[in-house]
């Protein structure tokens, strides 16, 4: 049978594929419509994903942080034609945020951290949105008027309090917004009041919250996990198994940049004083796919992976970069610190050199490749392989 094609797929139903919303509780089978790819072997690589009913022109996502902190970026993100945007973490309280300033430091290659290397690591001590949560509300509208087929993420994080949390999800559901990711992560959020990675590394409290989560939300979310943990399987497990319909993963990784050698103070240093905070950049890309890779493991093995997503984050600065976040299991691929270093325009390079990266290999879609590289690595070595390496 012949496919059809977007256009035909669109004239032809009275659905609204811009997101799936899920009356009553969260079922797995909530799940998009597939668009396929040309059956033309002269057709260009087909970028386009539908992840937990969310249509996307490419998998590429903008990933909550400073790129998504107002309207204007936001839109400018959208201009450029990034698959869509998770905007920077919000809660009820702004008032509470604190944002410091210096609060990033760089790790450079080369000798001594020459200021002439090239930039390989990043860390940051900034919070969630210092802005008022009725400003952030009010443009996640202006860009859902503006951008009806575009897909809009809101990330939030509250404290430890369930009515908080389903005021917060209401608020920002009126909105429009598509998705929601919620910040179980953030290595210095808060932790006193129960937030960011405090919940995303005691999972009986992260099963407690995602149940309230799940249980009012009415748009997918996903929970997004911290590497700062021993096995981030365990934690990714329990958001499925509570109503999340995906991950995200990989937050930043709590460190220490340096040391100033001549003050004798951390960086970022703010009034001679500092924090650990969050490590993002290339130099943390093989962690993330590690991370990646086991959870990708896990969801295969525990739960229809077809009925979930992941979505894959860690040093994203090429095309090939993210091809191996697809290669391991990830639906979408999130960059942050890499629009930081390059610009919105980034997205159009990573498309092209992700398309190259295809046609190397004759795929024509994503799931062309998704996930066929994370079966070639075991766990442990097998009896065979072992004396193998004993012979040699």
């Amino acid at each position: 049978m012949a496919s059809l094609n977007l256009n035909q797929i669109i004239s032809n139903s009275n659905t609204s594929f811009a997101v799936n919303r899920r009356p009553g509780l969260r079922l797995p089978s909530r799940i998009g419509l597939r668009v396929l790819a040309s059956d033309s072997a002269s057709a260009e690589p087909d970028l386009s994903i539908t992840v937990n009913g969310l249509q996307m022109p490419n998998p590429f996502v903008i990933g909550s942080g400073p790129p998504g902190t107002n309207y204007t970026v936001m839109k400018r993100a959208f201009d450029e034609g990034w698959g869509a945007v998770v905007a920077k973490t919000v809660s009820l309280d702004a008032a509470k945020v604190i944002n410091v300033t210096p609060r990033y430091a760089r790790l450079r290659a080369g000798a001594n951290g020459s200021a002439k290397g090239q930039i390989i690591g990043w860390e940051n001590i900034e919070l969630i949105s210092d802005r008022p949560l009725e400003t952030m509300l009010k443009e996640f509208k202006q860009l859902k008027a503006l951008y009806p087929d575009k897909i809009l993420i809101a990330s939030i994080m509250e404290e430890y309090n369930k009515a908080a949390w389903e005021e917060l999800i209401d608020r920002v559901e009126e909105t429009g917004i598509d998705a929601i990711e919620v910040n179980f992560s953030c290595p210095h959020g808060m932790p006193e009041r129960k937030m960011g990675a405090a919940v995303g590394q005691d999972c009986r409290l992260l099963e407690e919250v995602c149940g309230w989560i799940n249980a009012k939300a009415t748009v997918p979310v996903w929970a997004k996990m911290t590497p700062n943990i021993t096995d981030i399987t365990e934690p990714a497990r329990v958001a499925l198994r509570s109503g999340s319909e995906g991950v995200s993963a990989i937050n930043t990784i709590m460190s220490v940049m340096g040391i100033d050698l001549k003050t004798l103070r951390p960086e970022p240093c703010v009034e001679g004083y500092s924090t650990p905070g969050g490590y993002s950049c290339k130099a943390v890309h093989p962690i993330a796919l590690g991370k990646v890779m086991s959870i990708a493991k896990m969801m295969k093995s525990e739960f229809n992976d077809k009925d979930y997503s992941l979505s894959g984050i860690g040093g994203v600065e090429t095309g090939g970069d993210a091809a191996e976040f697809i290669l391991l299991g990830a639906n979408t691929v999130q960059v942050c610190t890499g629009v930081m270093m390059h610009g919105y325009g980034l997205v159009k390079r990573l498309c092209e050199e992700l398309k190259d990266f295809m046609k190397m290999h004759n795929f024509s879609s994503i799931e062309d490749f998704r996930g066929i590289s994370k079966d070639a690595t075991r766990s442990n070595p097998t009896k065979e392989s072992s004396q193998e390496r004993t012979a040699v």
